[in-house]
């Protein structure tokens, strides 16, 4: 596993959201270091890759590893079609360049489910959230960060309930109810 980000990892991974700040300041008034921030982002049991404005991979935790399979080493600087599956892609680069472009999207606040391809190749069911990355100075995008889960067995569980839903509500051949 590679070893935990430094403080100036983190301030560098973030100088276009964060500034060059020290601390960031919570809702309670309290702060907290960028240090504790990148650990946070580090030791998170969820996946968290951060991607650039041409939507390479700038920043991938352990977790992220575990998911999907690829270490940071192999992620980080490459694209993000190593996990999107290629019938999926026209469609996630379309939108992706047009949030670039517009800095709105209407996924901020939603949990999407989608297919995900893990290196090994098999597919495998994802639960994610989205978060703009913006300059401070401009409010411009300068990159996007989702925290995944690997959600497939609960897909396939939701999956399995409703093929029996879906038999049982079938009339009986036997008895014709």
């Amino acid at each position: 596993m590679s070893p935990e980000p430094s403080k100036g990892d983190f301030t560098v991974l973030f100088q276009c959201s964060l500034g060059n700040l020290e601390e960031a300041s919570m809702p309670t008034g309290e702060t907290i270091a960028d240090s504790e921030l990148a650990r946070l982002l580090w030791n998170l049991a969820d996946a968290v890759i951060i991607c650039d404005p041409a939507g390479d991979i700038v920043y991938w935790n352990p977790a992220a590893t575990r998911v999907f399979g690829w270490t940071a080493a192999e992620a980080r600087g490459g694209s993000l079609d190593v996990i999107i599956p290629e019938r999926l892609r026209a469609r996630h680069w379309d939108g992706y360049r047009r949030v670039m472009q517009t800095g709105e999207t209407s996924y901020g606040d939603r949990l999407l489910e989608v297919p995900a391809v893990h290196r090994d190749g098999r597919t495998i069911s994802i639960a994610f959230t989205v978060s703009l990355v913006t300059d401070p100075a401009d409010g411009s995008v300068t990159g996007i960060a989702a925290v995944i889960r690997d959600d497939t067995a609960r897909w396939q569980e939701r999956r399995r309930l409703r093929a029996e839903l879906a038999a049982a509500t079938q009339p009986s051949v036997t008895t014709g109810e």
